[in-house]
């Protein structure tokens, strides 16, 4: 039977039954849509990855003609400039976390009431998110100047001396002890104050975003619940501790791996503030890889402690869920 060429139909094989043939066509259709995608994937994300990780496993020059394996990692481990910036990073962690989630929550769920300008305090709050953090910092910086700086002009105003609030790498308890003569070690002195003063510009900036993700929380709360234990007498602090608190979980364990992986993270607004400086008060991870690979031209070195970095950081993620997903509430 002659056949033309416009009604010729290239048959499926024999073994492909017309319904397997149909899905193999679609799904080449769709790897072929999600190609450029994972071209950009492989050449921006998985091609830097494996070559960091070889990296970090040369000596200090690029061209890597001496392959040391993982010295690199074991000196890491032995080097005390290491443990002082991961401790500085836990410590800006611990403090900057709970500080975000808290404020964060509290300003949201007044927000969330009837409030006179609600919709421009929503603006306000989020505004410094979205603003260059580079900017923004570098604004923080000037008011926080020892000399020109509105913070301490204000403060001048009531008698109080000018402070070097970005220059200051005392801890705060040593601070507040030291007219008494007593030191605490190094362990216990706190925070520096210019850690510190990084921490009140990063809550600063995120609390707008803690603000709008938790808002959002809220909203998906029905206001049933809340009717029917106001019909059965509950205060307005039992409907937050067994309502709001319970229902908002999933919104508040997101925001915290977000807001953990954030600050371990953090580099920009630090750099341009202090520098890392003063001394090494404020040399967080970040700051460390970054002198390693720019100014000392350790490049494997850097290399494998950005490798460590992102180890520590995926194990604490794990942990968070293992932890904190028995006690979120999705339903």
């Amino acid at each position: 039977m002659a056949v033309t060429a416009q009604t010729e139909q290239v048959r499926a094989p024999s073994f492909f039954t017309q319904r397997r043939w149909r899905k193999l066509q679609e799904f080449s259709f769709g790897y072929t849509l999600l190609a450029p995608a994972f071209i950009l994937l492989a050449v921006f994300e998985l091609y830097p990855f494996f070559f960091g990780a070889y990296i970090s496993m040369c000596n200090w020059t690029l061209d890597c003609r001496k392959f040391i394996w993982f010295d690199n990692y074991v000196r890491a481990f032995q080097d005390e400039d290491v443990w002082h910036a991961f401790f500085v990073t836990v410590m800006y962690s611990v403090i900057s976390v709970p500080l975000q989630l808290g404020l964060g929550l509290a300003l949201a769920y007044l927000l969330f009431q009837k409030v006179r300008g609600q919709e421009a305090l929503r603006v306000m709050f989020f505004m410094p998110y979205i603003t260059s953090s580079v900017a923004s910092a570098a604004v923080w910086a000037y008011l926080y100047s020892p000399d020109q700086g509105l913070i301490n002009f204000v403060l001048g105003k009531f008698g109080i001396p000018a402070i070097k609030w970005l220059g200051e790498p005392t801890g705060i308890f040593n601070l507040m002890l030291r007219s008494s003569g007593v030191t605490l070690p190094w362990w216990g002195e706190g925070p520096s104050l210019a850690l510190l003063s990084v921490i009140i510009y990063t809550t600063w900036v995120f609390v707008g975003y803690d603000i709008a993700i938790f808002l959002a929380g809220l909203g998906n709360i029905p206001t049933e619940l809340y009717d029917a234990a106001k019909v059965d007498g509950a205060s307005g602090w039992n409907l937050f501790r067994h309502i709001t608190i319970p229902l908002l979980s999933p919104t508040t364990f997101f925001l915290l791996i977000l807001t953990v992986i954030g600050t371990f993270k953090a580099f920009n607004h630090i750099y341009v503030m202090t520098g890392g400086g003063p001394g090494d008060a404020t040399t967080n991870a970040a700051i460390f890889i970054f002198q390693q690979m720019f100014q000392y031209n350790r490049y494997g070195y850097s290399a494998a402690l950005s490798f460590l970095m992102f180890f520590i950081i995926l194990i604490l993620t794990v942990i968070q869920n293992r932890v904190a997903s028995n006690r979120v509430v999705y339903d």
